[in-house]
């Protein structure tokens, strides 16, 4: 099998990266950071092609496309994706946008492109990274972030469901995680009261779950109770704990 991982130079696309490699898996990794990459590469026991580019750019997303078209692909994972934590009005459409177009745009494009092949063949398995943001109403002060994620996980179970009703043998599924020990931290400008989760452990469950055809994948039981219990919150009540937690964070990180 070969696979395509974007955001595969750190956190859980890394992970993700060694957990297909142990399985004899062809990869394609996609990253900004060519000497992190090349670290990669050369630690890895299966054949692996490393492409560095920056798929908060359109463009570059759709020559990712075209360079990796006849590459017979039968796993993409959209990894890619980055948040950042403070008010709406402070922060910088500089941010905003790359953000956008990184963790909606990016991900529309190459499932939508790939998953064409694969219909074609009747095969292949999509992976679209989101989070627990996106099952809630929105996320203040990590507003762009928690509508973008909402965006990833809306996008994948439609999918899911038209594949499903087309008796297709191509499946698609969206990783939900909560809070994971990764570099997102630091980007995002937050630090998490609670505990997160090993990326290795997250990068492996998402893959086996990937491979039995979940549709949404959430690893860890605090994550899934949480999502459970939210059903019986009104929408203005899970914004204001939504709201209360993310200032933790942001006091935990000036800290």
């Amino acid at each position: 099998m070969k696979a395509l991982i974007t955001g595969a130079s750190s956190g859980i696309g890394l992970e993700m990266a060694k957990y297909l490699a142990s399985k004899k898996t062809e990869l394609i990794l996609v990253a900004r950071s060519r000497d992190k990459l090349e670290r990669l590469q050369e630690e890895l026991p299966t054949k692996t092609t490393i492409i560095v580019t920056d798929l908060s750019v359109e463009q570059k997303v759709k020559e990712l496309y075209v360079l990796t078209k006849n590459e017979n692909i039968d796993i993409l994972i959209n990894n890619a994706g980055f948040g950042y934590c403070g008010d709406f009005d402070k922060g910088e459409l500089t941010v905003d946008l790359p953000m956008i177009e990184t963790n909606i745009k990016a991900v529309h494009i190459l499932t939508k492109a790939f998953m064409r092949d694969m219909i074609k063949k009747d095969k292949g398995y999509i992976l679209n990274v989101a989070s627990s943001a996106g099952f809630l109403p929105g996320g203040p002060l990590m507003a762009t972030y928690y509508a973008t994620k909402s965006y990833v996980v809306s996008l994948t179970e439609a999918i899911y469901y038209e594949l499903k009703k087309r008796k297709s043998n191509v499946s698609i599924s969206c990783l939900c995680p909560g809070p994971v020990n990764t570099n997102f931290n630091n980007v995002a400008n937050v630090e998490f009261k609670i505990r997160g989760l090993k990326s290795s452990e997250v990068a492996r469950y998402a893959i086996d779950e990937m491979f039995k055809k979940k549709m949404l994948i959430i690893p860890g039981f605090k994550i899934k109770c949480i999502k459970f219990f939210s059903h019986f919150l009104s929408d203005r009540s899970l914004l204001k704990k939504t709201y209360k937690i993310q200032k933790k964070k942001i006091k935990n990180r000036k800290k």
